[in-house]
């Protein structure tokens, strides 16, 4: 179980808000980073296993085997459709565990695999319909536009406990006269995930570059695809939980959540008197 003290809400400043989803990654960090990896954990079996299936016929000979060549594709099938499954695992689990720390409420592993499995349809689809969008690359502008609008859906859907069209609807107020500042938060975040995800990725490749000089270059091609996943799941708490301070800081903005904190553990002490 983890306890932590609730945050203390204050209108975030940009660098201000960057630093504060770095000390809660720290704070909490065997929590996101646990229930992140593990939840990697399947993928990255099964990605392994589909680059092995794909690649290690053509790596051990110059005609490609028919049989092999369908048993990769149904491997690759299978990848697809557990990361598709684990999608709102993947995402909710941490957003979840994010919010609950910054209200300073206990989460355990099974209080968070309940909070998603209760909107796990909502979530999957809201995280498809993203997905969808992002394929219809010439709309890229009107995509990011909507997606800033849309960036405190799932923490509104965990902290208000509303469905998912009321939480597409409570984002985009929320977002509404704040869209450029949003977003410049997003923009900078990205940029950091990607530096984290490379510079980690660099050094697990170059890590198992060493190791081809024992192991076979398929299988080390199948665990070079497992090891990103993983390491990817280790940045992605990175833009979730920076994702829930965003909710905080503009539910403080725009309805002065702060000062009701204030009242209530102004108030706190008096009712237990």
């Amino acid at each position: 179980m983890s306890v932590a003290a609730p945050l203390r809400l204050r209108p975030l400043e940009i660098g201000d808000l960057l630093d504060e989803t770095f000390r809660m990654y720290r704070r909490h960090f065997w929590l996101f980073a646990g229930i992140s990896a593990l939840l990697a954990i399947p993928s990255a079996a099964s990605q392994g296993i589909s680059y092995y299936a794909l690649f290690g016929s053509l790596f051990q000979s110059t005609t490609a085997d028919p049989a092999a060549l369908l048993g990769a594709n149904l491997a690759t099938l299978v990848v697809a459709i557990i990361n598709i499954a684990l999608l709102p695992f993947g995402y909710g689990a941490v957003t979840y565990a994010a919010a609950e720390s910054a209200l300073g409420r206990p989460v355990t592993p099974g209080k968070v695999f309940r909070a998603v499995l209760r909107r796990y349809f909502p979530l999957l689809g809201f995280l498809l319909l993203i997905l969808v969008m992002a394929v219809a690359f010439c709309l890229l502008p009107l995509w990011i536009w909507i997606w800033v609008c849309w960036v405190a859906v799932m923490p509104a859907m965990f902290v208000e406990n509303i469905g998912l069209g009321a939480a597409m609807r409570r984002s985009w107020n929320l977002v509404q006269g704040r869209w450029w500042r949003t977003f410049l938060i997003l923009f900078l975040m990205v940029v950091v995930y990607i530096v984290v995800g490379w510079t980690l990725s660099g050094f697990a490749v170059a890590a198992l570059g060493l190791s081809a000089l024992v192991l076979s270059s398929f299988i080390v091609f199948a665990i070079v695809g497992a090891v990103s996943i993983i390491v990817n799941a280790l940045v992605n708490p990175i833009l979730q939980i920076a994702l829930v301070l965003i909710y905080f800081d503009l539910r403080v903005r725009r309805e002065g959540l702060d000062l009701f904190q204030m009242a209530y553990q102004l108030n706190a002490p008096a009712a237990q008197s």
